[in-house]
């Protein structure tokens, strides 16, 4: 299990202030995900003050079971008041269709990649994925 913090930094186009990208393993179960919540928690810590925006990347996960879903919404309930949370996963994944089963999808915005999570969250991508959390196409 690799889980490496990743500030948002200029690996993309569009890096907003108060950002904090984390990149988070190939599994998500039972095994892993309580560990994870804490290592989660720490990284929103140190950027409470200035934190806008956290971005879960789900992109290189290959199995996420019902623990990543209550993985999700501790983190989610968890950040504070002036924060958000979008998640990134690929589109037709096992990921994104775990949040699609779950519901998850309605409350949390979730985005194809990295990019697109990056241009909502500063206000270049349509609003519809701050509302619905899903996207209008494909």
């Amino acid at each position: 299990m690799t889980f490496h913090p990743q500030p948002c930094e200029p690996c993309e186009p569009c890096d907003p202030p108060g950002c904090v990208v984390l990149t988070l393993p190939s599994e998500i179960d039972f095994c892993n995900a309580s560990g994870l919540l804490p290592l989660i928690m720490t990284a929103v810590e140190q950027r409470s003050e200035g934190l806008r925006l956290l971005v879960l990347d789900l992109s290189a996960t290959r199995f996420m079971d019902s623990q990543g879903v209550r993985l999700l919404v501790a983190v989610r309930r968890g950040l504070p008041d002036h924060a958000s949370l979008r998640v990134v996963a690929a589109p037709k994944s096992v990921a994104s269709r775990v949040l699609e089963l779950s519901g998850l999808r309605r409350d949390v915005p979730v985005h194809d990649n990295l990019a697109e999570a990056l241009r909502a969250a500063s206000g270049t991508a349509g609003s519809g994925l701050r509302e619905g959390g899903q996207r209008g196409g494909g």
